[in-house]
């Protein structure tokens, strides 16, 4: 029998994947729930496990192209004698074809997010099995992936193996008094090239892009979608001031044990959303949901263009060191494109912070299925008068929340600012209980 590999929906928001790479090879033997393709969906890096056991006759749509939803992508053959009738039934099948020729059957695909997906053996048939984003360091460095041994789950190869692979690869020049000739020789430089490759991020190709089209990536396409939806939204604003002396006080006293300035605001919003649930819910056409946990999302920038909003879940409920480790391996797995679907879109609250890109304050836009978000602009000392008329300085913020006016209305927004700004001017020692 021959049964079809196609395009699966890994998200509800998805219409298309892009092949990152493909983990095996044409004529390769394929076990049940072994990976056999890696694609890119609008917001992660998945593995795509074949449930059938056989071999991957042809490779419909190779590496780097994209496929819609329910397209086939690959022909698995029962049999390697039924290898050849594949090959030809495959042959003429694009990207974009109806799923499979009469003859062919579905072949069910699972997928999970990585990392964790290639988790049976650290090699299959003879390759390594690699993470998207080792395998991306492993070209940048020109490191052989088959020499390295992995140190992931089950001997996966991971990002840190190539790395270190790569500084062994081209370790930096000892340091010596040298005499420097007038015209440094070519060849003198290239140890040093090397050395800065390994700690340095690739080079930025050439600013030519002046009327060229350039395609939109994957995530930059459902950022599209959302705001197109988000913005037949009824929305209002509501801007507010708040000292943050006490706040950056409390910051430099916990910063050396891991707390990050953004753990500590959304920890301050979760609990002011304790209060203000009304600013927690979303509205729905029956009605309006209210949300039975704080789910806090927080707007990352994506290199490559996008953004996504992994989600501290239950953030009124950690403490704020909890909170900081679990925020930071958000951030890595989020830029290595590495969350599962319930770690960026279960959100019921935005923050969106451009603080430290020094911007005063800004609108943001609110997301789907969402009623609230927050956008914080940077801290910075302001001239101040207190009741008395006297003139002092403080560390003053601009806040904007953006709502839902269908459920959200002012008073309910400003009240919601107005808490959230005590809680950060008189007790941010709160936030470490």
């Amino acid at each position: 029998m021959i049964r079809e590999v196609f395009m699966p929906a890994l998200s509800s928001t998805m219409t298309e994947g892009k092949i990152v790479s493909w983990v095996k090879s044409a004529g390769d033997k394929v076990e049940k729930g072994e990976t056999v393709v890696v694609v890119e969906s609008d917001k992660a890096d998945m593995d795509v496990e074949s449930f059938y056991e056989g071999y991957l006759a042809i490779i419909i749509v190779p590496a780097g192209e994209v496929a819609t939803v329910g397209a086939a992508i690959a022909l698995v053959a029962e049999t390697e004698a039924e290898i050849a009738e594949a090959q030809k039934q495959g042959a003429g099948a694009t990207a974009a074809s109806a799923p499979a020729p009469a003859t062919a059957a579905s072949a069910p695909v699972a997928a999970t997010a990585s990392p964790g997906l290639q988790q049976n053996v650290s090699r299959q048939n003879g390759r390594s099995v690699v993470s998207p984003r080792a395998r991306k360091l492993a070209k940048e460095f020109k490191v052989d992936l088959n020499s390295i041994k992995g140190s992931g789950p089950n001997g996966r190869i991971v990002a840190e193996d190539v790395e270190a692979a790569a500084g062994k690869a081209q370790p930096a020049p000892v340091q010596q008094p040298v005499t420097v000739p007038a015209t440094p020789a070519p060849a003198a430089a290239a140890p040093v090239a090397a050395a800065a490759a390994k700690f340095a991020p690739a080079p930025a190709p050439a600013i030519a892009l002046s009327g060229q089209r350039v395609p939109m990536n994957a995530l930059q396409n459902a950022v599209v979608r959302n705001m197109e939806a988000s913005l037949s939204v009824p929305c209002f604003r509501v801007g507010y001031t708040i000292t943050t002396d006490n706040l950056d006080k409390l910051y430099k006293q916990i910063k050396s044990k891991g707390v990050t300035m953004t753990a500590m605001l959304a920890k301050a919003v979760a609990v002011t959303l304790q209060k203000h649930p009304l600013l927690n819910a979303c509205y729905v056409e029956s009605g309006i949901q209210h949300r039975a946990d704080i789910n806090v999302a927080v707007a990352v920038a994506m290199d490559g263009g996008g953004l996504i909003t992994p989600v501290l879940q239950n953030a009124d409920r950690l403490d704020i060191y909890s909170l900081s480790r679990t925020w930071k391996d958000l951030v890595d797995r989020a830029r290595a494109k590495q969350l599962k679907p319930d770690e960026y879109s279960t959100g019921t609250f935005t923050l969106s912070n451009l603080g430290m890109f020094g911007v005063d304050k800004f609108d943001a836009i609110l997301p789907p299925n969402q009623g609230s978000i927050l956008a914080i602009g940077s801290s910075r000392p302001q001239v101040v008068a207190n009741e008395e008329g006297l003139m002092g300085v403080k560390r003053q913020m601009q806040v904007n929340i953006t709502c839902d006016h269908r459920i959200i209305y002012g008073a309910d927004a400003a009240s919601f600012l107005q808490d959230l700004a005590k809680l950060i001017e008189t007790n941010p020692q709160s936030l470490t209980l």
